[in-house]
């Protein structure tokens, strides 16, 4: 039977240019306690309503002077006062200087802020040893955020320093985008829980513990229904319960088309499925598409196919659905300790770990299937189609943890 020539590939870089044009913009927010928001997206610019420093304060524990522009060292000072962080100064008259402290305010008509490295104690109070220059070791009002202006952005994804960042400017709460509502479900009889008596055949579900820990990650509400019998009935009933309650439904194997693959026919009875044939290893097979109005992810069922389509490919659609707008991982240049002769027509990621001349080693073997290769890595190598790497030749190397 003849069943058409298959379906050419699709690029890594034409996949993810379709899945972002199917992500909807979230509408949906909620105001948190910025101590609780780590990991969540802004939904609005957050504003300074001050300034920071609140006042020109000292940058080091030293004297804060007052003198001539023009005055060159060494030379001494009277110490009339003492100020340490949280007090406010008496003004300074030229010629004197004030025992000072990092972050105290400095006081009016101060000129410079000598660091206490640069002075020697003397009977009549200190003797300036270098020559001070205008202005210097003094963090002025201001400098670092000013009063209106953007202290994050909308679409960032929290991390500890922005939450701290937030907090500098007396901000309690912030508007967050709703996280994703994710359900999870595994396809295949021969799939046990650890735990569970080995049957002959069968394996343990190693998907199930890297995908929803990684969607956890990224910020996404993971609802883990577990394995599916491999039936028509128990798919189908599966994927409309999961499809009611949530924003996205994924699954890992049983999107291809054997007899015991029923995830592909139930959403095409549910709904909508395009099947992706991507020029990438590993990897290769991804499904999209809707049950009602919530989008469908099928992974692939390989353990390490499932994990970098996942990573590279499916992340950044759930964080741009998530409202976050930098949701691309970085990717660093850096030095081949390997060499790799085999050219593929598709990209490959492989993967790596950096040695401590600063290259990047391969892991031994790296089929689809071997967990220890993700697990000795930090990383993956983007090998582009049809090319080969040289000792020491540049490639592309994207952390993992990157893709938390």
């Amino acid at each position: 039977m003849n069943q058409g020539k298959p379906a050419e590939l699709l690029s890594v870089d034409d996949a993810l240019t379709q899945l972002l044009s199917l992500v909807k913009t979230p509408t949906r927010s909620d105001t948190v306690d910025t101590m609780y928001a780590d990991g969540r997206v802004l939904a609005q610019d957050v504003l300074s309503p001050m300034n920071v420093p609140g006042f020109d304060n000292s940058a080091m524990d030293g004297y804060a002077i007052a003198v001539a522009a023009d005055q060159t060292a060494p030379f001494t000072l009277p110490v009339v006062q003492r100020i340490a962080a949280g007090q406010t100064g008496q003004p300074l008259q030229p010629g004197q200087a004030a025992r000072i402290f990092t972050g105290a305010p400095v006081p009016e008509g101060t000129t410079a802020v000598v660091m206490q490295e640069d002075t020697v104690t003397v009977e009549a109070g200190i003797e300036i040893q270098h020559t001070p220059k205008t202005g210097q070791h003094i963090r002025r009002v201001g400098e670092d955020i000013a009063t209106g202006s953007v202290v994050v952005a909308a679409g960032t994804r929290l991390t500890p320093v922005e939450l701290a960042l937030i907090a500098s400017v007396g901000i309690p709460t912030v508007q967050v985008y709703r996280p994703l509502r994710v359900a999870t479900l595994f396809t295949g009889d021969e799939l046990s829980m650890p735990g569970e008596p080995l049957p002959p055949g069968g394996i343990y579900n190693s998907n199930r513990f890297s995908i929803t820990a990684l969607l956890r990650r990224l910020g996404c509400v993971v609802t883990d229904l577990g394995n599916v019998p491999d039936n028509r009935e128990a798919t189908l009933a599966a994927l409309k319960e999961a499809a009611a309650e949530h924003d996205v439904v994924m699954t890992s194997g049983g999107v291809s088309v054997g007899e015991e693959d029923h995830v592909k026919a139930a959403v095409e009875t549910l709904g909508s499925l395009a099947l992706w044939r991507i020029a990438m290893k590993p990897g290769k097979p991804l499904a999209f598409g809707h049950i009602g109005q919530t989008a469908f992810v099928g992974l692939p069922g390989n353990p390490v196919s499932s994990y970098v389509t996942l990573a590279m490919l499916v992340r950044p659609f759930l964080l741009a659905s998530m409202g976050c707008t930098d949701y691309m991982p970085l990717v660093l240049n850096v030095p081949a300790g390997f060499v790799w002769s085999k050219a593929d027509k598709r990209r490959e990621f492989l993967r790596g770990r950096l040695n401590a001349s600063g290259q990047v080693e391969l892991f031994k073997n790296q089929g689809s299937g071997v967990m220890t290769s993700l697990a000795w890595a930090d990383g993956l190598v983007d090998v582009l189609p049809h090319t080969t790497v040289a000792a020491g030749d540049l490639v592309r190397f994207v952390p993992l943890s990157q893709l938390m």
